[in-house]
């Protein structure tokens, strides 16, 4: 492996099936013996993966050069706290569409008040993330880490160009036809071959992970405070798998910042895939409202969320080559479907935890070689970093 190698793993969105790609980061920690921190360079993912990338990268408070976490901590906080976020609750989508109803024809304000809009409680959220981040800024996170948000509110955005960053960048000011209305947002915090490019914005963790997992229709969005360029800035953010897959994070967010001579390989943990096929027949009596229904398994959304991805994949992956390895599998087709997790994000039934742990066992069983080559690359990446540390300090005469 060569010494300008560095490894990016993508952690996909998905909710509760969060719980899919923490089981198999815990099963490369069992495998090699060693932290994922340890690995990889690069960690980047929207929503519930960004949850997990963040919280590896928090620094142990009494060896801050050490991760506080392990991957198995992180499967205990969805098991553990799973019910807590998404607490059961029969009637949610029911009040959301009484709230829509409400919305479009009798525009009673209490009404709304009491409906909650049909969102859970972010406040359910929002303690366990504080538990698990504390204050931490991102500016402290031990590897690199990129947290995608998606802006709501424009107007008080402006775009930021790191040190070394290329005009190659997607959000440059340059771009005025996207200066109004939503807007693409990365916060990183990189560092590349020992140097800092310092992130996008002054940000505490928490606050980037609270926008990132505001999932449209299950939490409200989350403004917070950030320093960009110096002065202080609202930030309304919602969920960042809006926009946000393997292949945006690496056209939009890294391939400029990288070193030209790096040769990045891209890991990537799915939390399964929920992209179906839609009939005619299906579609055309779905209707305006049929479109967005979780009754139906809100194909519109569906289609919003995969749409991009499937048209850059395959370009992606042509110029990845031998360095692109995913972890995936489909939730809607293949052999034993009737015992695979529900595609609804949140789903922290008993039941679903079970098919979820069964679900990454089969996904590391039918892709058993692609699991031993990232374990290998993974410890590879290791021994080479640890070796190019351990010359340095001999040559500082340092134990």
């Amino acid at each position: 492996m060569s010494d300008k190698t560095m490894i990016c793993l993508y952690t996909c969105g998905g909710g509760m099936r969060g719980l899919i790609p923490a089981l198999i980061m815990q099963r490369i920690e069992e495998r090699t013996g060693l932290a994922m921190t340890d690995m990889v360079d690069i960690f980047a993912g929207p929503s519930t993966g960004a949850i997990l990338n963040a919280a590896l990268n928090i620094p142990h408070p009494y060896q801050p050069d050490r991760p506080k976490y392990k991957a198995r901590h992180l499967v205990r906080f969805y098991e553990r706290e799973g019910i807590r976020i998404f607490p059961r609750d029969a009637f949610r989508d029911f009040r959301g569409l009484i709230h829509d109803f409400n919305n479009r024809l009798m525009k009673i304000g209490t009404l709304n008040k009491l409906l909650s809009h049909g969102h859970y409680d972010p406040a359910n959220l929002g303690r366990n993330l504080r538990a698990l981040y504390g204050k931490a800024p991102l500016s402290r996170s031990l590897k690199s880490l990129i947290i995608p948000v998606y802006g709501i509110d424009r107007k008080n955005l402006k775009a930021e160009q790191l040190e070394g960053e290329s005009e190659a960048a997607l959000v440059h000011d340059k771009a005025t036809h996207f200066q109004d209305g939503g807007h693409a947002l990365w916060f990183k915090n990189l560092k590349f071959r020992d140097k800092e490019v310092s992130p996008v914005s002054d940000v505490a963790i928490y606050d980037a992970i609270m926008a990132s997992c505001a999932a449209p229709t299950y939490f409200p969005c989350h403004s917070f405070e950030a320093q960009l360029r110096g002065h202080k800035t609202e930030i309304t953010g919602i969920d960042g798998s809006i926009f946000d897959n393997v292949c945006t994070t690496y056209m939009g967010a890294l391939r400029h910042t990288l070193p030209k001579d790096t040769n990045l390989i891209m890991i990537v943990l799915g939390t399964g895939r929920s992209n179906r096929r839609i009939s005619k027949a299906d579609w055309n009596k779905f209707g305006s409202l049929g479109v967005v229904d979780p009754a139906n398994d809100l194909p519109l959304i569906n289609i919003f969320f995969h749409a991009a991805e499937t048209a850059l994949f395959e370009a992606f992956a042509e110029e990845m080559g031998d360095n692109f390895h995913i972890l995936n599998k489909s939730l809607v087709s293949g052999a034993y479907k009737e015992d695979f997790p529900s595609t609804q994000l949140d789903d922290a039934s008993p039941e679903s935890m079970r098919r979820m742990k069964n679900f990454a066992e089969m996904m590391v069983a039918e892709n058993y070689s692609t699991f031993e080559t990232v374990c290998d690359l993974l410890v590879n990446n290791h021994k080479k970093k640890a070796g190019k540390k351990k010359k340095i300090l001999d040559y500082l005469g340092i134990d």
